[in-house]
């Protein structure tokens, strides 16, 4: 404040200065200098009612102002007795008494600067505390703390429950209670938040008074500090809050997250200067704190992991969520040699409430479970930093920001997979090691989990290592593998580059141009005429390479019609390669896009067809493509050359959908595949319940019971399968009419001839011995966890507990090293460099 009212105070005494030098000029003869006289009498007043307020050196000023409006008074009867002569001489004592008044007001009044904090969440005061204490700490700067409320939301969006935490804050800060301070009459010169949504948060909404908006208004510069930290890349979600736009900087970690935010924030509002809740853990964890006395006993000689469950994790997957619970909190029952704290999200149970309110009551029979039992510490404590200190080790989920606390302290990260809540039995690690197989492709090559890339070299199924594909162990790089002349070309699907392989290692990596770094750049790849073309989610551009010039071109503009975001997920076409030319058909219109795959001529076709639930996938045939609805149970047979279309949709009454998933009913992705017969097709499930069996002419669609064995249902955990299975291709082993069959449920690979009903099973073959051998165990996961330990079948929570591990072990440096990839200032610095910052852009005047 004091710097803003010292400003405002002079800009009126210069005011009142330019009166008196005008009404001296005029000589006193203007008619509006009666009116004048008392504009500036009003105006001295009102100056000096505020400067009272300002304490003693506002008291010494309003004598000088007395004496000023003792003058005024003087000069106007001079004025009505038209004595001028006297006028000269008043009219100079005031200019006397303004030059003094603005002379003292310049040489006693301290020039500080008042920054205000404003933290909703006392739980999220580390994203600012850094920057308070640089601010605390400088004599020339009045830092103020100011908590303000917020409500939880209703399930119907409204304001709920209301919360206020001043009394939550380490006993170190000094707060002051948000009705005590008047931001409008205070006006500090920086105000700093954490909170970027404003009113659109489902879950919780700062009162509205403290809304972004309002907030600008009060304030010469306004900053937003991310209450998260994360390793290199934010949500979808986060790209464009509120907050980015009035607000006039922006703290991120690092230069390489501009590109997580929206191209219309301008540049000049980004300060890559780093986290300042990463300050607190290194400072903290320098010095541990003592432990409370009620942890005391229950912490002594164990070694204690702190077992984090996220709102990110409990959305995703509630009901595999609670299911983790239990299975963590199972693993540490009867354990002497470990102590488990666990800390939920703030959030958890609010969230809960508005958006998983079915599943509320098995949270809470967990919760009470934990306590009953006595499994371990309950932390529901504001100072997440203090307990981390207090750690040896994190468990949790891999989508929070609190791993990259642990990561920057130096100690060990184990993310838990939430589909995971028994042990291994034997072959369990076959689940997670057999992937995607594909229908337009040989099996000779399979991309596993850790991006590692295994070959067949005899083409049957019996795999062996070839080479890795990223210095990553995570993070599902790669997707697909085509061998074109001679060449091995592995396609991206969150990479942003094209692996050449030769020799079983990469010769060359073809860069793609660089765009938002996060999941899901690319979600499938097509070959055609020695051009590989990769089809996108988020990037936006379809990609070709021309494998013999070794050239990249894009075709730009038509991502919104083969991927689009359908009821909050992101859907992309079903596309393959027809002729010499590659179809993408639009997941949600009767659109199909169509490139000519050498000259890249580009057109769109609207099929003439009823069904309107978008397309998932295309199997060409002959002439023909079929293709299969994202929504609904319609079948569509289209002829390209004629554009005459067939659809086949009086299904089985008993044919449903179920979401693999989250396990509710559906009528998303029925089906997968198609195997063709001569008056007949078979067609596979993707999320149904049944094979389907079409007569081509007739259209008469009756169900198809398989030979073999299907199950709808996944093992275990280490088993996921995103759908039942699907025809791969024509093989013709058993005669004409054999096709191939991926049973994903089962990993299993059948030959089958839908004409006699024959089939064999053909066995997929890893060897266990070189998997353990090519584990990673602790290492870099991903640009989005920089080092961490991943939970399977092989690297359990039990073995984790136990000290066990497959693969590398844990290495301090090697994480700290990682980490120091992601931030700025990693040596505590953070919050100081922001202060200075931010003091120095406010000594420059400088604003949007």
């Amino acid at each position: 404040m004091a710097r803003y009212k010292k400003k405002d105070y002079l800009t009126t005494i210069e005011l009142l200065e330019e009166i008196n030098r005008k009404l001296q000029e005029s000589g006193w003869n203007q008619p509006e200098v009666a009116v004048a006289l008392t504009d500036c009498q009003e105006a001295a007043i009102a100056l000096g009612t505020n400067l009272e307020q300002q304490g003693e050196i506002g008291v010494q000023l309003t004598h000088i102002l007395e004496e000023y409006c003792e003058n005024l008074y003087q000069l106007g009867e001079q004025l009505d007795g038209g004595n001028q002569e006297n006028c000269i001489q008043i009219g100079e004592k005031i200019e006397s008494q303004l030059a003094e008044l603005q002379e003292k007001l310049e040489e006693q009044w301290v020039d500080k600067r008042e920054i205000v904090f404003l933290p909703y969440k006392a739980s999220m005061w580390d994203s600012l505390e850094s920057i308070w204490m640089a601010a605390e700490a400088d004599p020339e700067c009045d830092a103020y703390v100011v908590p303000i409320p917020y409500y939880e939301r209703n399930a119907d969006g409204s304001f709920g429950e209301f919360h206020y935490e001043e009394k939550l804050y380490p006993a170190y800060v000094p707060v002051t209670h948000y009705q005590e301070y008047d931001l409008k009459e205070r006006h500090p010169d920086a105000i700093f938040i954490h909170n970027p949504y404003d009113q659109y948060n489902s879950v919780t909404s700062i009162v509205p008074e403290y809304y972004s908006d309002k907030l600008k208004m009060y304030t010469e510069c306004l900053v937003y500090i991310p209450y998260y930290a994360s390793a290199g890349g934010t949500g979808i979600g986060q790209s464009l809050c509120p907050a980015y736009i009035n607000a006039d900087y922006i703290v991120m970690q690092s230069a390489d997250y501009r590109k997580c935010y929206d191209a219309r924030i301008p540049d000049r509002k980004f300060l890559p200067l780093g986290s300042p809740k990463f300050d607190k853990v290194i400072r903290l964890c320098a010095n541990p704190p003592e432990a409370p006395d009620n942890w005391k006993e229950k912490m002594d000689g164990k070694k204690v992991y702190f077992y984090n469950t996220s709102l990110s994790g409990m959305l995703a997957d509630t009901e595999n969520f609670l299911r983790k619970m239990r299975y963590v909190f199972q693993c540490f029952e009867g354990r002497d040699d470990c102590c488990l704290v666990w800390r939920p999200h703030p959030l958890l149970e609010a969230t809960f409430a508005s958006m998983r309110k079915e599943f509320q009551p098995y949270y809470d029979k967990l919760k009470q479970w934990f306590f009953q039992s006595g499994l371990g510490i309950y932390d529901d404590t504001p100072d997440l930093e203090r307990t981390l200190a207090l750690c040896d080790a994190y468990i949790g989920d891999g989508g929070s920001s609190v791993i990259f606390l642990f990561g920057v302290a130096g100690k060990p990260i184990f993310i838990l997979n939430n589909r995971i809540n028994t042990l291994p039995q034997e072959g369990d690690w076959s689940g997670e090691t057999i992937r995607e197989y594909y229908e337009d492709n040989t099996d000779k090559w399979m991309i596993t989990r850790e991006n590692q890339l295994y070959y067949s070299p005899n083409n049957d199924y019996k795999y062996e290592f070839y080479c890795d594909l990223s210095p990553y162990s995570g993070g599902d790089y790669y997707s697909r593998v085509f061998e074109i002349f001679g060449k091995i070309y592995v396609c991206p699907l969150n990479a942003q580059n094209i692996l050449v392989l030769d020799n079983k290692r990469i010769i060359k990596k073809v860069p793609l141009r660089q765009e938002a770094n996060r999941g899901g750049i690319c979600y499938t790849a097509l070959c055609a005429d020695g051009y590989i073309y990769l089809i996108p989610i988020y990037y936006p551009a379809i990609i070709r390479y021309d494998t013999q010039k070794d050239q990249i071109d894009y075709i730009e503009e038509y991502q919104k019609i083969i991927s689009k975001n359908v009821n909050g997920e992101w859907r992309v076409g079903g596309s393959c390669v027809w002729k010499n030319y590659i179809m993408i058909a639009s997941p949600n219109t009767n659109e199909v896009l169509v490139i000519e795959s050498v000259s890249m001529k580009v057109s769109v076709v609207d099929i003439s067809t009823g069904n309107t639930g978008g397309c998932m996938s295309m199997v060409p045939e002959d002439e023909e493509i079929w293709l299969l609805p994202y929504e609904g149970t319609v079948i569509t047979r289209w002829n390209p050359l004629t554009g005459l279309t067939r659809e086949y949709g009086h299904i089985p009454e008993k044919f449903e959908c179920f979401n693999r998933n989250f396990g509710y009913k559906c009528t998303e992705r029925p089906f997968s595949g198609i195997a063709f017969g001569k008056d007949f097709v078979i067609v596979s499930p993707y999320w149904g319940n049944m094979f389907l069996m079409i007569d081509r002419e007739s259209g008469k669609v009756r169900e198809w019971v398989p030979p073999f064995s299907i199950s709808y249902e996944d093992k275990n955990g280490y088993w996921h399968s995103a759908y039942v299975g699907k025809f791969l291709r024509k093989t013709n082993s058993m005669g004409a009419g054999t096709v191939r069959y991926y049973d994903y449920v089962g990993r299993k690979i059948f030959d089958i001839n839908i004409n006699t009903n024959e089939y064999c099973e053909i066995s997929i073959l890893f060897s266990e011995s070189e998997l353990r051998k090519h584990e990673s165990g602790f290492s870099e996961i991903s640009e989005w966890v920089p080092y961490a330990c991943m939970e399977n079948a092989f690297c359990t929570l039990d073995e984790f507990l136990d000290g066990k591990s497959c693969g590398n072990g844990f290495d301090k440096e090697m994480q700290l090293q990682a980490h120091k990839k992601i931030t700025e200032n990693m040596d505590g610095t953070c919050g100081k460099e922001i202060y200075q910052t931010v003091c120095q852009k406010l000594g420059k005047g400088e604003r949007k």
